[in-house]
């Protein structure tokens, strides 16, 4: 199939969306709605519908294990919902495929993110020694900062 513009038109990928090797998305839990884009687009912008909304609900989606989908859900994304539906709008591009594929590329890369355990902090106390240099620059700030007061007159 060629494009009109004479380049190869981008195959459509069907069955799964790949994530890593022990993690892939069936595209039956996508749900995918194509809507006008806005900004430049030529003739087109008012007729076709380039733009793709992908959606994918992180919370019921049996593809995901427990402990990916809870660490999915705790991140403060704005593009999750309250229900718990990851929302990716496309519009970078003029082409249908192109911003399929660039939503599909953002979403596999947000749920590579909660793949990935997060390290576990060590809590940990200051030294003597910083302790110490804390205590001297802020008695050099105080000292600084008593001289600019209005001087004291005998």
């Amino acid at each position: 199939m060629r494009a009109k513009s004479g380049r190869q038109a981008l195959p459509y990928n069907q069955g799964m969306l790949r994530i890593a090797d022990n993690c892939s998305i069936p595209d039956d839990e996508l749900v995918e709605r194509f809507v006008r884009a806005s900004g430049p687009g030529g003739q087109n912008v008012n007729k076709v519908a380039t733009a793709v909304e992908l959606r994918f609900d992180v919370a019921g989606s049996p593809s995901l294990d427990e402990a990916v989908r809870s660490r999915l859900l705790a991140r403060r994304d704005r593009r999750l919902t309250d229900e718990g539906v990851f929302v990716v709008n496309a519009q970078r591009f003029r082409t249908q495929e192109r911003n399929r594929e660039d939503a599909r590329e953002r979403l596999a890369a947000f749920i590579a993110a909660g793949l990935r355990v997060p390290k576990r902090r060590i809590a940990t106390r200051p030294g003597r020694a910083a302790k110490q240099r804390r205590l001297d620059e802020k008695r050099v700030r105080s000292t600084i900062k008593r001289g600019r007061g209005r001087p004291e007159w005998d």
